[in-house]
């Protein structure tokens, strides 16, 4: 039997070597999926019998040595917004609840590419409006380090499913924070990449200048693995970028010693809560130690949300117009929000994103990197934000606050673990560096990694 918690990193050198089987482990997923996701609430479709299948062919491959490479015959999961043909992509909403895709997003068909075995589609808060998956037609996503808790948003069942060895990885989205949050809140590795670095055709979007897709999985050289197989150029994607992919498993060798990192403090490191506050200046330290320097630096933060809003009611403007009832109230009010923007203060807007992108490229000149909390506070109790829904937007804002600059200005950026709180939350550390230099962003979170033990501490049974 294989561990639940093995990294994708090991368990590719056991299924070469056919030490296991890809069935095995399909079976076992499929197991601990049975056993825990009532409890979690993580998937919306689990795909048992077709992911038997890969894995079958998978199986075989292997054995004749057609070896794809380290994902082939891993079990990984999609949140349920890209698109799987012939299985149902719902965006946890009533409207789409029986939309069936007839063919695959770019991001699935790279992964079947590699090997991979499609496990299931995963829960998400509806339509990835919000930061708590707390507003789902399929329910609420439980944390699966405390089921009291959120699990954090949009990509809440990604990280849940991650951190709670039903998948070995999962693709999430990111427009805000929505794969950095969770896996921060759930304790997992969350990569955003650089806007344009992988393609989001097939995904239902949420803000088309914003929208991000990315890795969540158990360890940063796991989410290098499933970059190196997501990173493509597709001239089809119009938001994608013909820019060089580089070795980003490769790069983790090279490590971070002549990096120089940023310490953007005005802004990230306000209003924190005293145990993250505690457990950054820890990781800082740490950090000092593994590169070459450390400063302070500014940031000019851009916190308008007008783009998003219109971007998103110009997507659903028709269905809201005509089935209203199909939105939970939330989700409608939200997307409600965009509704009396003008063509003009959109262009605007649009102007103005390029522009912040353009301007953030300076930061750069002075640092290689910058670090600061993910989250400024753990994972809030469920119960709390139910008791008063007109907190629940202003909560999950709080929660984005330090990860939706990253999308604005498009920059990869990555969460890991670098604590827990007394009450055994996880605690996430964000990383982010230039366009297109994942690879400088991961070398420092492997590092990091590396030299703690946050990454070995497991879910208790």
């Amino acid at each position: 039997m294989t561990p639940a918690f093995t990294s994708i990193s090991e368990l590719s050198v056991r299924l070469r070597r056919r030490e296991v089987s890809p069935v095995e482990i399909t079976q076992e997923c499929l197991g601990r999926i049975e056993r825990m996701d009532p409890v979690i609430n993580s998937f919306i479709t689990v795909m048992s019998e077709s992911a038997l299948a890969e894995a079958r062919i998978a199986e075989t491959e292997i054995l004749r040595g057609k070896w794809r490479g380290p994902l082939h015959g891993v079990p990984v999961a999609l949140k349920d917004l890209i698109d799987t043909a012939g299985v149902r992509t719902t965006a946890a909403a009533a409207l789409f609840k029986d939309r069936i895709p007839d063919k695959d997003a770019e991001v699935v068909r790279r992964l079947r590419q590699a090997g991979a075995v499609i496990i299931g589609k995963n829960n998400l808060h509806e339509f990835a409006y919000g930061g708590s998956s707390l507003v789902s037609y399929f329910g609420d996503v439980h944390n699966p380090w405390d089921v009291g808790r959120i699990a954090g948003g949009s990509s809440g069942g990604s990280a849940a499913a991650v951190a709670g060895g039903l998948a070995y990885a999962a693709i999430g989205t990111d427009t805000a924070g929505s794969i950095r949050e969770p896996a921060a809140l759930s304790g997992c590795v969350g990569l955003k990449p650089t806007y344009g670095r992988v393609s989001s055709r097939g995904v239902i979007p949420l803000s088309l200048s914003l929208d991000h897709v990315g890795p969540l999985a158990a360890t940063v050289e796991d989410a290098a693995i499933v970059l190196q197989a997501i990173a493509r150029y597709d001239a089809a994607d119009n938001s994608a970028a013909d820019v060089p992919v580089a070795g980003y498993v490769s790069a983790l060798r090279e490590g971070p010693k002549a990096l120089r990192v940023g310490v953007p403090r005005k802004y990230f490191y306000d209003d924190l809560d005293p145990e993250v506050a505690s457990a950054m200046e820890h990781a800082l330290r740490g950090i000092g130690t593994l590169v070459t320097e450390m400063r302070e630096v500014q940031l000019e933060v851009p916190t308008d949300r007008t783009l998003q809003a219109a971007e998103s009611y110009a997507y659903h403007a028709e269905n809201v117009a005509k089935n209203p009832e199909l939105y939970q109230p939330e989700t409608l009010r939200r997307i409600r929000s965009g509704e009396k923007i003008s063509a003009a203060e959109y262009i605007q807007r649009r102007h103005d994103l390029e522009e912040a992108r353009r301007r953030i490229c300076a930061v750069f000149a002075d640092v290689d990197v910058v670090v600061m909390p993910t989250m400024p506070m753990a994972a809030p109790a469920i119960a709390d934000l139910k008791a008063d829904p007109e907190a629940l937007r202003p909560a999950e804002l709080k929660l984005l606050r330090n990860t939706r600059p990253f999308n604005v200005w498009g920059l990869p950026a990555i969460s890991v673990r670098c604590g827990f709180t007394q009450g055994g939350l996880p605690i996430g550390l964000q990383i982010a560096g230039p366009h297109w230099r994942e690879d400088l962003v991961l070398q420092l979170a492997h590092a990091y990694e590396q030299a703690t033990a946050w990454h070995k501490r497991i879910i208790p049974p």
